[in-house]
């Protein structure tokens, strides 16, 4: 009797931790190009649950198939740039010569076409994934050249085009911080003759802040983990960089993955942690084997695994988890929740990761970029982080530049730069409005191009995007919240119904219908989201809307109806809503 108990207790015990669920997908669809029912039942017996939670883990990211999605699947980018750059053009090439429609796979099966956000090749537009490998300056006889050349069975792999840093301009002289010569192990083999105290103090002393936009000191989030009694503590680096217009940390993957690697270690060692995670996101498929080249030669080195860097005691190993297409899991805690093999969906903050992260531990998360920069304060040294940028803002920072310029790419400057000197280096081409930070941060007019790229003054997460007087402002805008409305994880209402709010009222500016009443219901419902939405997408969701408003009244002034006797002279205004939609579709 006890027998059969023990073989029942074993039977029912999963045979795959749930933080196993994510490469089990993704195992899974790369073997037969979609999750079968049969997945789907062998994941949920493996763990102990059902199968329908199962689904729902799947339903919530983009990449992840329930049903064929061709033997080349094609995610053709469609961002405001792209936009801009002949999006319509290159879509209609694919569908021409593949004899496919966007949204789903042609009747052969061989063709799955489908629209995505923004796969961070900006300074490349317009730009494609097709089985996950890179396709950029895209146009209709360059698409006719590849579905020609695929049909003929070159494979994606072989097709694929070299994705090119183009890093454009750094400080001169000492002022480079991120993007100097590197030579691998360098700042890890300062440990040895550091305490893991004098390793956050000498960060602390840096003011080194995080570069992902929320520019938290790192020192305090690092002493933070340190501190916490409990164990085991975490060390992730977020690369899931979904913001639109952002690349600069695909840049720093391909041109210096180990630099990253090291500012891990370096965190690993300052918290007492002995595992580190990078969370790539799906759109960055293609980097995934560089990355693990890179920690392969590490360990090699002795820079990762048992007693790194020569100290006796500290081990410390990386791995690479593979995201699936969620611009939400950017936030640290629906990261947190797609790591565990849940719903990308953001936790209620009742606590910060560093007291309960992954798995309720102590965990520490920056970006690709922060973890970059404290590994150059170790090497290089506190005092020399501080004698650039200003005195309220040290250091440097990577601007993602893209638009309407001749010189787009990867820029670093000094905090204190203006607005004007990065539209003079990157030769902007007749600039009026510049998105600074992406669709969350701050639209910004050539009023301001004086404005210092500060901690005090015009913060910048990373992306610089900059449209010209023959773009439309409102065809950014509807992209934008497009965007957000597509990527909203749909759990707090403010967000769920704001967003779709918004873009009903944007349709209504595009049709020359609105009112004066409908600016003002954008500005309350934008009000509403920024306060009371779960996590930042939804609260920064109307940023760039709200930032024109106040920023080009002129050009809204052409397009909203100011009289306020419209309405009382027998005008339905959703009756013309839903014509313009009907004409729309």
């Amino acid at each position: 009797m006890n027998t059969r108990r023990s073989t029942k207790a074993a039977r029912s015990r999963p045979k795959m931790e749930r933080t196993e669920l994510l490469d089990f997908l993704w195992k899974a669809q790369n073997a037969h190009g979609y999750i079968r029912m049969a997945d789907i039942e062998e994941a949920a017996e493996a763990l102990g649950v059902s199968t329908i939670e199962i689904e729902g883990v799947i339903s919530f990211y983009h990449f992840f198939h329930r049903a064929p999605s061709g033997a080349f699947t094609v995610y053709l980018n469609r961002s405001p740039i792209a936009e801009t750059k002949g999006f319509e053009r290159v879509r209609d090439a694919f569908e021409r010569y593949t004899g496919g429609r966007f949204g789903g796979v042609d009747p052969s099966g061989r063709w799955g076409l489908f629209e995505t956000a923004c796969i961070g090749l900006s300074d490349m537009e317009p730009a494609a994934l097709i089985n996950f490998h890179p396709f950029t300056n895209l146009n209709s006889l360059k698409v006719r050249d590849i579905v020609a050349r695929l049909r003929k069975g070159e494979p994606p792999a072989k097709l694929c085009d070299p994705v090119p840093d183009h890093i454009r301009r750094t400080p001169g002289g000492d002022a480079a911080i991120l993007l100097r010569d590197y030579q691998p192990g360098s700042a890890v083999r300062r440990l040895a003759g550091m305490s893991p105290e004098a390793v956050l103090d000498t960060i602390r002393k840096s003011g080194l802040r995080g570069m992902g936009g929320a520019f938290f000191p790192v020192g305090i989030k690092w002493a933070a983990c340190r501190k916490d009694p409990e164990s085991p503590k975490y060390i992730f680096c977020n690369a899931d960089e979904g913001e639109p217009g952002t690349f600069k940390d695909r840049v720093l993957m391909n041109s210096m993955p180990g630099l990253m690697v090291e500012g891990m270690v370096i965190a690993g060692y300052a918290v007492g942690s002995q595992t580190g995670t990078i969370y790539l996101r799906g759109e960055y498929t293609w980097l995934k084997d560089k990355l693990q080249r890179t920690i392969d030669h590490f360990r090699k080195m002795h820079l990762l695994g048992r007693d790194v860097g020569g100290i006796a005691g500290f081990d410390f190993d990386i791995r690479v988890q593979l995201g699936a297409g969620a611009y939400v899991c950017g936030e640290e805690t629906a990261m947190l929740n797609s790591l565990e093999g849940k719903r990308g969906e953001p936790r209620n903050k009742r606590f910060f990761p560093t007291e309960r992260g992954f798995q309720q531990k102590p965990t520490v998360i920056n970006n690709v970029e922060t973890f970059c920069a404290a590994a150059r304060v170790i090497q290089l040294g506190a005092e020399a982080y501080l004698a650039t940028g200003t005195a309220t803002s040290p250091g440097t920072k990577l601007l993602s530049v893209s638009g309407d310029c001749r010189l787009p790419g990867i820029y670093e400057i000094e905090w204190g730069t203006t607005v004007r000197e990065v539209l003079d280096w990157c030769e902007a081409d007749r600039p009026w409005f510049i998105q600074v930070s992406g669709p969350s941060g701050e639209c910004i007019s050539m009023d301001e191009a004086d404005r210092a790229i500060s901690l005090d003054d015009l913060k910048c997460g990373g992306s610089f995007t900059i449209f010209n007087r023959q773009r439309d402002l409102l065809d950014a805008l509807r992209n934008y919240n497009r965007f957000f409305k597509d990527e909203s994880c749909g759990l707090c209402t403010p967000c769920r119904a704001g967003n779709f709010i918004l873009e009903k009222k944007l349709a209504l500016f595009a049709a020359k219908l609105a009112h004066e009443s409908d600016v003002e219901a954008v500005r309350s419902w934008g009000e509403i989201m920024r306060l009371t939405c779960r996590c930042g997408l939804g609260k920064t969701a109307p940023n760039a809307l709200l930032g024109a408003l106040d920023k080009f009244p002129d050009y809204f002034d052409t397009i909203v109806d100011r009289n306020p006797e419209r309405l009382s002279k027998g005008f339905d205004l959703n009756e013309a809503v839903r014509d313009y939609e009907r004409f729309s579709s």
